[in-house]
Parts: structure tokens; sequence; C-alpha cells
């Protein structure tokens, strides 16, 4: 079983909102056992959201669908889904009254436009809104309503598909999926599957270097899935795995994390969440150590990563210049009071240098200064906190 989310409105296919749903659904979505093959946004025009919603059933056996159930004349989702099934719209006694009873609550008449509000595909099941006025639709689609060339796909594939239709407000969504929508699917599984990922962050190589050192675990067609993502140059490694507990689905992935550690060894730092900073500050604090930073060609970004760490016992500022000279004075001094001082340079020529001071030693290393601009201040910052990162750990 694979499902579909679709996302509805023009407040969306203009760019004016940001679709936090999509994500929120994709994910409860993955946690009871049901991947997601894909994500669709489209805007308030009726024939538009009738072709979605039958592309939608043709690909996919769950369809979870938010947005368009509000009473104005551009909330078109009910009777696109009426129009996709070829049947009217009935009004619902039990929504319109829980309607009417909202609006008294709240001291206000309802207009007249809301009823359209209670009104729903025949053959469908109403989806309950404890705080908005906007009930869901549940509705079954048969396959042999879909264009006749996928038919034959009908014949190999002839579960129905389910539609969840729920308003587009993130909190009575929510509320509607956990109540009612994700009770449903798991009911159509039948057994509950449990999706379990494991994010495993890595810094130090390019992408392609680090995937040559997985041999044959980033294939689209192994078990458990890895997936590979690059940000500010800090690599992602996703394992995907599933099972009829977490601890299933955890015991099914952990062959596979055992082999990425074996091969990539201190390339990784971190887990799920975790960034450089956050690591180099668990190390420091464990060894009850401090840390004085001096930038330049990072403009403070180091400084700033480590602030929002929370760790003002543990970290300072040291200078913050721009000249080649300041940085050549300052990296002949230690600061005495800190246990480490890291230095990163002007940019000269294309490098970066980067010094680490500590005890009466340095280490010294030069980061190319090459690159889209946005990349290249986090670029050399990782670089400084991944050279102290490796002292850390090697001194240990």
């Amino acid at each position: 079983m694979r499902a579909e989310i679709i996302s509805i409105g023009d407040e969306l296919t203009t760019g004016q909102r940001l679709d936090t749903n999509s994500q929120w659904l994709a994910e409860r979505l993955l946690e009871i056992g049901v991947p997601v093959a894909f994500h669709t946004t489209v805007g308030d025009q009726l024939a538009d959201n009738v072709l979605v919603f039958r592309q939608a059933c043709e690909r996919a056996d769950v369809v979870v669908a938010t947005g368009g159930l509000g009473p104005t004349a551009d909330d078109l989702t009910r009777q696109a889904l009426a129009d996709l099934a070829g049947v009217p719209l009935v009004q619902d006694d039990a929504s319109l009254a829980h309607i009417k009873a909202l609006f008294a609550s709240r001291k206000r008449e309802m207009p007249p436009a809301n009823e359209v509000q209670a009104q729903f595909p025949t053959g469908s099941r109403p989806i309950h809104n404890p705080n908005g006025s906007a009930p869901g639709i549940d509705i079954t689609i048969p396959r042999a309503l879909l264009r006749p060339e996928t038919l034959l796909r009908s014949e190999t594939n002839p579960r129905p598909v389910r539609i969840f239709a729920l308003p587009g407000v993130p909190a009575e969504m929510k509320e509607m999926w956990s109540a009612t929508v994700a009770p449903a699917i798991q009911e159509l599984l039948g057994v509950r599957k449990v999706i379990a990922h494991h994010r495993i962050k890595c810094f130090g190589v390019g992408e392609s270097d680090l995937e040559a050192m997985l041999p044959d675990l980033i294939a689209r067609n192994r078990y458990p899935l890895v997936g590979i993502t690059v940000s500010q140059a800090t690599i992602t490694l996703r394992v995907t795995a599933e099972g009829e507990t977490a601890a299933a689905a955890r015991a099914a992935m952990q062959p596979t994390i055992d082999t990425i550690h074996q091969c990539l060894g201190d390339l990784i730092f971190g887990y799920e969440d975790d960034e450089l900073q956050h690591v180099v500050v668990r190390l420091l604090r464990e060894r009850k150590q401090t840390l004085a930073v001096s930038e330049w060609a990072t403009a403070g970004l180091i400084s700033h990563w480590l602030a929002e760490c929370d760790c003002p016992n543990l970290f300072r500022v040291g200078a913050v210049h721009s000249s080649a000279q300041d940085w050549a004075s300052t990296a002949q001094q230690v600061i005495p009071r800190d246990n480490y001082h890291l230095l990163v340079g002007p940019n000269e020529a294309g490098n970066v240098p980067i010094v680490l001071a500590f005890e009466g030693h340095k280490l010294h290393k030069s980061v190319p200064f090459i690159g889209h601009p946005e990349i290249l201040k986090p670029r050399a910052a990782k670089q400084a906190l991944n050279l102290l990162r490796l002292h850390l750990l090697r001194k240990a």
C-alpha cells in the first residue's frame, strides 16, 4: 500500500503560504507503515481538482487531501470528489446540526453559506471536526471508475482507493487525523507496520567520495533502504526499515548501520538532528574544557552556532577582524584561560587558514575557499569545528 498527499489552494500554488500540512502528514503516514509516493499541490479550479484526484486514484491506494472544505465559492473539494465518483452531493443532517451548534456556542448566527459544509458526495462518510465548521470526507472510489486505459491495472489491483479529505487548518487537520483517519488506515492495513528511520550525519569528504566508500548500500533496490542528501557540506545518510514494532524495525536496520560505521569511521559525527557544533559542545562538556573562537572568513558563523547551543561556560568569542595582518597577529597568541583557541583566518588567494591552538601546540589546516558563495562560509566553519572534533576524539 502506498499513499498520495494532495494540498489544495491558490495560496499554496502561488507561494503565498508554505505547505506544512504535507510534511506533517507524510511523517504520520510513514509512522503507521504507509510510504508516500506522491505529493501534489493544486489550485482552486474544479476541473484541476477532479484531475489530480483521478490521477492519485490511478497510482495510490490511500489519498489524503487538505484544504478546499470551507464555505466559499473557491472551496471545491466536496464537489470535485462528487464529480470523480459520479454522484450528487447530499446533506448530512448530523453535520449540519454540529455546525449550527458550533456557531451558537460562539454566540454567532450561522451564515447560510456554511450550509454547504454539511454536503457530502453520496456514499461518503463525514469525518467529525470537533473544533471547526469543516467536516472531513471519507470516500471509497472503485478502480472501475478510473480511466479506461487504467482498467488493466485495476484487474491486478482490485482494491478500491480510499480518499480522506481534511480541512487545511493545521490544528483541526491534526486532531482529525489522530482521532479518525490514522485508525481507519491502520484497519485497512490489517497488520500494523512501523516504518523507522535513522539519520547518520557525516562530514569530511564529498558526496560522491562518500558513496564510493559504501559499496551497494545506496542502491535503490536494496533493503533496508539508504538515502543520501547533502546540505551545506554535511552529508546525511537516512536508513529506512519496517517491522511490526519500532524495535523490530530498528533491528532490521542495525546490520546496515553497523556496516556504515565500519566503512566511514570518524567521518560520522552524529545522528538525527546533530550538527557539528552540538557534538563539539558535548565533547567539551564531557571533558570540562573551554574554547575561544576568533573568526575572519566565516564572519562569526562558528560563534553564532555555538551561542545557539547555550553553552556560556564553555565558549567565548575572541577577535573578529578582516585583515591578514590582524589574523597573523592573533594566530601567534593563545588565550591562556581557555583550553582551546580556534582561529579561522581571512580568505587568502582562495584558501582559508585554520589554526587550533592548545597547550602550547598548534594544528594547521588550509581549506579551499571555492564554490557557490552561499556554501563558502558554512563549509569553512564546519571544517574548523571538525578539526577540533577530531582532535578531541583522538586525544581521548
